[in-house]
């Protein structure tokens, strides 16, 4: 029997470390069934630990994902390329032909926490982003009609 075929998702965000790994993790976690899902930004800037840490809590390991640029990814036939910060959404390269070019931002953690007074209240940010961007997986194939 066939399987039907599964969506391809790309979520792009600046330096790929943070929010469009969490979503990479989060739609493999609940969504492997049915979609494909990448991620990548316009630079690679490095796996963020804290990333890795709040969704291990969650019961996530994103610890085996890895920080990569676009054009490593560029020859997949995505079926939507969801830009989750607005530099990605600004600079979304072009490569995408038969994509459907999705923004749905979120904060930056690393960059609002910046100054955080101490490590919890740095993670309390991460855990923030990390539950909304999961909500946003949950609801995905609707989320992505409607924009």
């Amino acid at each position: 029997m066939l399987q039907p075929q599964k969506l391809k998702v790309l979520f792009l965000c600046t330096g790929n470390a943070c929010r469009s790994q969490m979503a990479e993790g989060w739609e493999r976690y609940l969504k492997a069934d049915r979609i494909e899902p990448y991620s990548a930004g316009i630079l690679a800037s490095g796996l963020d630990p804290s990333a890795v840490e709040v969704m291990a809590e969650a019961g996530v390991d994103i610890s085996g994902q890895r920080s990569k640029v676009v054009k490593e990814v560029a020859y997949v036939p995505f079926d939507y390329v969801v830009t989750v910060c607005g530099h990605a959404h600004e600079t979304c390269p072009v490569v995408f032909n038969r994509a459907k070019v999705v923004h749905i931002g979120f904060d930056d953690p690393p960059w609002i926490t910046q100054n955080a007074a101490n490590h919890e209240e740095r993670m309390a940010v991460y855990r923030r982003v990390r539950d909304e961007i999961r909500d946003m997986i949950a609801n995905f194939e609707e989320r992505v009609e409607a924009v």
